[in-house]
């Protein structure tokens, strides 16, 4: 009798010292979450590369521009994340996602862009095995001049359990054949809520090139929230985007925005490219069509070439199949005074990324 009670002794305090020991655990990684979290300072002054080819500009001239989502290079066709309702969290292997970014940085060189913007960009993140993604692409472009924005920094991910997300550092890169005399970050108004640690430092770049004769072309290279969003944040990131645009345009300069909006860019193409059928993602909510009609000097660019929508986007919950649904989350936004002469959603059937390329032609007035 005496030799179970003391069996039973052990028994319970094994499992109060396993109890205990998970405790400590979970809430020294909560803390160290908490505690390793930190917003980027605004307006942030960014380091600029110049190639010193061109220093400007001219109005009346055809210009390309060429935008991006490369999807941190996990992106396969039948790569599925976990945070869209799939199983994966990291890439395949480096080998993959060197090849996806290599994919990615061909296809933008095929349209021999002026200018490119590229989003998801991963520096050195767990789930991209740590390849600089950046340094491959400036490589690959360097003859152009570059300037990179931090849109995403995260502590280490613990999740899924078996293969955790990890640590994220990821961004935005613009690539100019005109020197960028300046650029600045900004940051995004993001969630106070706990979905804070899903969203981190979401941002946009301001690049400026100078124009022959005065005023400047003002690029803005943009990924705004996904997962991370609500309603409220949602229409603060544009209205403090649409307010910066416009006050550029009212100085007489001239303004494109192109980039990840993590909107229905039409407002529509839920319905146009699933036979009419909805699906809500809640990322993938309608542009906010009435919020702008309210700012004179920018409008979205949709007319495009071909006469009808294409998608820029799959939700990557299966492997992507012709048939999946698809949405336009991507695109460009011009002042009143750009006229676009081509617009094309590239269709590259999302084998080297989830989002598809924008290239759009246009003349500064």
């Amino acid at each position: 009798m005496a030799n179970n009670k003391t069996i039973l002794k052990r028994v319970l305090l094994s499992l109060l010292s396993i109890f205990i020991t998970l405790i400590l655990v979970v809430g020294g990684y909560l803390c160290y979450v908490i505690f390793s979290y930190s917003r980027i300072e605004d307006k942030l002054a960014l380091a600029v590369t110049n190639k010193n080819i061109n220093s400007s500009v001219n109005t009346g001239t055809e210009y390309t521009i060429f935008s991006q989502n490369l999807g941190f290079g996990a992106y396969t066709a039948d790569f599925t994340f976990f945070m869209d309702g799939g199983t994966e969290s990291r890439a395949k292997s480096e080998e993959s996602v060197i090849s996806c970014i290599n994919q990615g940085a061909n296809k933008a060189s095929s349209f021999n862009p002026d200018f490119i913007l590229f989003q998801e960009v991963d520096t050195d993140s767990t789930r991209s095995y740590h390849t600089n993604q950046a340094d491959i692409l400036t490589e690959k472009f360097n003859t152009y001049s570059s300037v990179f924005a931090v849109n995403y920094h995260s502590a280490f991910l613990m999740y899924p359990i078996f293969n955790p997300h990890g640590k994220s550092n990821s961004g935005i890169l613009t690539l100019s054949k005109t020197d960028i005399t300046s650029s600045t970050r900004r940051s995004l108004p993001i969630s106070t809520s706990l979905s804070k640690f899903l969203d981190l430092d979401r941002c946009y770049s301001v690049s400026r090139i100078n124009i022959s004769g005065g005023k400047e072309l003002v690029i803005y290279n943009v990924h705004m929230s996904a997962y991370g969003g609500s309603p409220e944040i949602r229409t603060a990131q544009m209205t403090m985007l649409f307010d910066d645009m416009q006050s550029e345009y009212d100085k007489g300069n001239y303004c494109i925005c192109g980039g990840d909006f993590n909107h229905d860019f039409t407002g529509n193409s839920t319905q146009a490219l699933n036979d009419g059928e909805s699906a809500d993602f809640g990322w993938a909510q309608p542009f906010p069509a009435n919020l702008i009609a309210k700012y004179a000097g920018i409008s979205r660019a949709m007319n495009y070439t071909c006469g009808e929508q294409k998608p820029t986007c799959r939700n990557c919950d299966i492997p992507y199949q012709e048939g999946n649904f698809t949405i336009i989350v991507d695109g460009f936004l011009v002042s009143a005074n750009v006229t676009v002469t081509y617009l094309e959603n590239v269709q590259t059937g999302f084998v080297y990324s989830d989002h598809n390329p924008v290239v759009m032609k246009f003349i500064l007035n």
